[in-house]
């Protein structure tokens, strides 16, 4: 994403350490001594950002690429167990204090998420959370087929899917590192339509776009909200959930 729209590497190392520090608040109460369960782990960078605070990590990914990406950072944190296999075929043999599901509901159908959430509530520990951080519309859900399919839901659309689990929503954040960067994508995507292709000079477009928006940040993210303006279309949210009581 960064390279499409010409952006410095820098602004995926900020947008990490930025959800870092909202997936550490949200986290803060689950216990150091721990289970987490990464979910569609992908090369392993937020197994191993809970590796460094958390006892055990077990990391499941189904893409036999990015699975070779996170077994080589796993030799690094014995406390890291990788798994290879698809998420849904994935039959959890432990308990655990934390789920994290960094984007991944966004690629199931309703059918998949509601299976796989029930599967994941019979392991949640006694006082355990399930985070996770999925894109966002805010009007209709969008569902998008062909090379790159995905379904993005709203919010509402969420939170009736958890309750439909036996989950109940602790909290919702919108993730405004990422509104940050859609925003700074939306505007590149606006002047790529608009500028012939061999007078873009994405690298500098990119550049100037990134950086200052970063100058305005984070109150720039604060204007479209403030203004009625649904910008960026795209958005991102955290869900904390917790098993309801029986």
């Amino acid at each position: 994403m960064m390279d499409d729209f010409g952006f410095p590497a820098s602004a995926g190392e900020f947008r990490f350490r930025a959800e870092s520090r909202v997936v550490q608040r949200l986290t803060r109460d689950v216990k150091q001594d721990g289970a987490v369960l990464d979910l569609g782990s992908g090369i392993g960078v937020w197994a191993e950002a809970f590796a460094h605070r958390f006892s055990r990590v077990t990391a499941v990914e189904g893409s036999s690429a990015l699975f070779k990406s996170l077994q080589n950072r796993c030799t690094l944190h014995p406390n890291l167990r990788p798994i290879h296999s698809n998420v849904m075929a994935f039959e959890p043999d432990a308990q655990f204090d934390l789920v994290f599901l960094g984007g991944l509901l966004m690629y199931l159908n309703e059918k998949d998420v509601i299976a796989l959430l029930q599967k994941l509530v019979r392991c949640i520990e006694p006082g355990g959370i399930i985070l996770c951080r999925e894109s966002t519309v805010r009007g209709d859900a969008l569902a998008l087929r062909g090379d790159y399919q995905v379904n993005y839901r709203n919010v509402s659309d969420y939170s009736r899917l958890f309750e439909q689990c036996g989950l109940k929503v602790r909290h919702v954040e919108r993730n405004e590192p990422y509104a940050l960067i859609e925003m700074a994508s939306e505007l590149v995507e606006k002047w790529q339509k608009a500028v012939p292709k061999r007078f873009q000079a994405l690298q500098v477009i990119g550049h100037f776009t990134y950086f200052g928006l970063r100058l305005g940040n984070p109150w720039i993210t604060r204007i479209p909200k403030a203004l009625g303006v649904a910008f960026p279309k795209l958005e991102n949210h955290f869900f904390a959930l917790a098993a309801e009581e029986s």
